[in-house]
């Protein structure tokens, strides 16, 4: 049967959402270009677009694989739920860390730009005229989506469930026919060995940055530099500038100097997971540090890199010849420090544990791991991260479980994390009803005759 906006589970119903609300982003830069939106309704101090409409829609469709069937009118709703949200976080004056937004907007600038090869393409697909008019509307959009997630998080804090409310929901859903299906999941572990450069190389880096540093205190522009010299993906779209907080999601290091030079002060070299930076203080504004940062990368040669591929071939022959445990070769060889203490074990950024959906895995991670059986070790093979840092890894599948219908003993967690959702949904519902009384709404006559779940039409 296919999905429709009712029957979705609320924590799919939100991953898809937010995926959409980035996608929102870009088709309305580009139907800009072709017509003239009309109003379909206001919430408060917010406008809902008729583009916006359409471009949620389409985005659900294309990322439930046309399995969701969705009116014109839900849509609308599940919008109107979100501006809400958004005018009440701004009246309760929730914060949001501008740093943390600014970041995400170069985050995903940066993403698209490597997606597509260039700034100039990313703006013709997406119909902006200049990468600020984009950051600006991504900006909104970013905001907008945290001010909403905090708001919820507010209203949900206090919400807990007892294992007997778990068993009542999966009982509930069983007697509907309704019971959700798992997806196959498996577990990963990983061994890590980075590739490095060698000390004539780092030497060489740090002695550039010193060179760059003096030639920029004798009258040279910084940020000219780090356009022609830096190493920092995002250097094409920023210049290698960045507004910082003390709580900002940057490396230690990187903070570290920022609040210790002032303004018009350029800090000595300095290393981080990323390579080597130096940073000047632009300027002072508060809490916020604007800064400019020079990266700059040691190159590790081929001989390095062969090193480092012929170890773990050993270390991985000696785990298959049962010579060291799996766990024991974790702990004495791998370098990966967020993985290194847990026996190699991979978390899931997207569900927080450590189970990853098949169907919703990295297609170059699913090719490595998809034919292992439980307990095989893949090939040696290399990785790279954004910044260009070279690493071997080496992966074993601890566990693997097939798609099966939801089972209360055997997927506990899952059902509890469901019920839970559906717990806070209801708040969020039950508060949204509570406010949309006093809250001014105003819908275009195109949609009222639209069946709203809740009264946007104060009748």
């Amino acid at each position: 049967m296919p999905l429709t906006i009712n029957n979705l589970n609320s924590i799919e119903m939100k991953r898809i959402l937010m995926i959409a609300l980035l996608a929102l982003t870009w088709q309305i830069g580009a139907q800009e270009k072709v017509k003239i939106d009309g109003v379909a309704t206001v919430v408060g101090d917010n406008i809902v677009l008729d583009s916006e409409i359409d471009a949620f829609k389409e985005e659900l469709i294309q990322q439930s694989g046309g399995q969701i069937e969705i009116t014109d009118c839900e849509m609308l709703e599940q919008i109107m739920n979100r501006k809400l949200l958004a005018h009440h976080a701004v009246i309760d004056s929730i914060v949001v860390n501008e740093g943390e937004i600014q970041q995400q907007v170069q985050r995903k600038t940066d993403y698209f730009t490597q997606q597509l090869g260039s700034t100039e393409k990313m703006l013709e697909l997406y119909g902006f005229d200049n990468i600020k008019d984009l950051k600006d509307e991504l900006y909104r959009v970013e905001k907008e989506g945290l001010l909403i997630q905090k708001m919820q998080q507010e209203l949900t804090a206090d919400i807990d469930i007892t294992p007997e409310e778990v068993k009542r929901y999966f009982l509930s859903l069983e007697k509907e026919g309704n019971l959700p299906e798992i997806g196959a999941e498996i577990e990963l572990s990983q061994i890590v060995l980075n590739v490095e450069p060698s000390q004539e190389e780092v030497d060489k880096t740090i002695d550039r940055l010193k060179e760059i540093k003096k030639e920029v205190e004798d009258g040279g522009n910084f940020k000219m530099k780090a356009i022609l010299y830096s190493d920092d993906p995002g250097v094409t779209q920023n210049s290698g500038f960045y507004t910082i907080e003390r709580n900002s999601p940057f490396v230690k290091e990187f903070k570290e100097a920022a609040f210790s030079l002032e303004e018009g002060e350029i800090s000595q070299p300095f290393k981080s997971d990323f390579g080597y930076h130096i940073l000047m203080v632009d300027k002072i504004k508060g809490k916020q540090r604007d800064v400019y940062h020079i990266l700059m990368q040691p190159n590790a040669d081929d001989q390095a890199e062969e090193r480092v591929r012929d170890s773990l071939t050993v270390y991985r022959e000696r785990i298959l010849k049962l010579e060291i445990p799996f766990d024991a070769a974790v702990l004495l060889y791998s370098q990966d420090k967020d993985t290194r203490l847990s026996a190699g074990v991979l978390m899931n950024p997207e569900s927080g544990d450590t189970h990853f959906d098949l169907t919703r895995m990295d297609p170059e991670l699913y090719a490595k791991v998809s034919n292992l059986k439980e307990g095989e070790i893949s090939d040696v093979f290399m990785d790279e991260t954004r910044q260009g840092l070279k690493m071997y890894k080496i992966l074993l599948l601890k566990s693997r479980t097939e798609a099966h219908t939801a089972d209360l003993a055997k997927d506990y967690v899952k059902i509890m994390e469901l019920a839970l959702q559906k717990k806070k949904t209801e708040q969020i519902e039950k508060w949204s009803e509570e406010k949309i009384s006093d809250t001014y709404v105003n819908i275009n006559q195109v949609y009222t005759n639209c069946e709203f779940k809740s009264n946007w039409a104060k009748n």
